[in-house]
């Protein structure tokens, strides 16, 4: 786990694809570029689409692990 200050949580557990997702879009909205971010989700298929969408979008995908079925992704927002 990467270990870095948090600017951020949230807590998306129990939400199907696309909401986790969705969610972060929104926090990220709301950040300054170099924040982090840190998500928790139950969704299987959130690692796929967060590391997609921050391919596409421009952040940094700090870390994307698994415990006992919730993934964390750590987020830093991008300069965009």
């Amino acid at each position: 786990m990467v270990t870095v200050a948090i600017d951020v949580e949230l807590d998306a557990k129990g939400l199907s694809c696309p909401l986790p997702l969705l969610k972060a879009k929104q926090a990220l909205n709301g950040m300054a570029a170099g924040q982090v971010l840190r998500v928790e989700a139950t969704d299987a298929g959130s690692v796929r689409d967060f590391k997609a969408f921050c391919e596409v979008a421009g952040h940094e995908l700090l870390a994307s692990d698994e415990h006992e079925g919730v993934y964390v992704h750590i987020v830093q927002k991008g300069a965009l």
